[in-house]
């Protein structure tokens, strides 16, 4: 499954547009934003089949925000609070 991030941009006359930067000229719209982002799930589906079709590289986007494991360790070693 491919993901996608999308920039949603509210319109003056209303509804919202919606674009992807990955995708360059993918581009949807929609009367409220929910009908927006099924919009343009629909544009990057067919955006990617088209590439497909024609033997060109399916850009791949790479998450800027990623999730890291943190674990503690736990001493038995008291430790000392300053108070300043």
């Amino acid at each position: 499954m491919l993901h996608y991030s999308v920039k949603l941009q509210a319109q003056k006359e209303g509804g919202f547009t919606v674009t992807v930067p990955a995708l360059p000229g993918c581009i949807s719209e929609g009367e409220t934003m929910e009908e927006a982002l099924e919009n343009i799930a629909d544009a990057i589906e067919g955006y990617v089949i088209v590439l497909a079709k024609h033997n060109r590289p399916i850009p791949v986007e790479i998450p800027e925000y990623r999730e890291v494991e943190v674990f503690t360790r736990r001493t038995s070693k008291r430790r000392t609070l300053v108070h300043a």
